[in-house]
């Protein structure tokens, strides 16, 4: 499942994504026809995981699999997208990387409108490791 449409910028720290679909009716997160904004985070791991793909040296023999961990100062400020016909701005800044495991704050946005905002870990797993 990819929710990106595109990637604006990106440098080594950083990450810039946009997306629409969270307007299409068969988005697979909706539930009951509703995209709920915790929803945001899904979109909020692919920029980060796009970011790592993009950044670092991590071939598919060292890695294949990619999971959220833990979110920290999660802040939302709407409880669903339906009211914004924008593109979406998917933000993500890496502040910590230790071997395959990275921290980033992220920040997604429609037009001015800050709607989810945070810090999150993403880990990197290689095909030895998963079950």
């Amino acid at each position: 499942m990819c929710l990106l449409s595109s990637v604006e910028h990106w440098d080594n720290s950083s990450i810039i994504c946009l997306t629409s679909t969270h307007r299409n009716q068969d988005n697979p997160l909706r539930r009951n026809g509703v995209l709920g904004m915790l929803s945001g985070l899904e979109y909020a791991a692919q920029a980060m995981g796009v970011h790592v793909g993009l950044t670092r040296n991590i071939s598919e023999q060292n890695a294949s699999v990619g999971y959220l961990g833990a979110v920290r100062d999660l802040q939302v400020h709407s409880q669903t997208f339906q009211q914004f016909p924008e593109h979406l701005s998917i933000k993500a800044n890496l502040l910590l990387e230790q071997q395959l495991s990275f921290m980033y704050t992220f920040s997604m946005s429609a037009g001015e409108v800050i709607l989810l905002e945070g810090r999150a870990s993403i880990f990197i797993q290689g095909p030895e490791t998963i079950p």
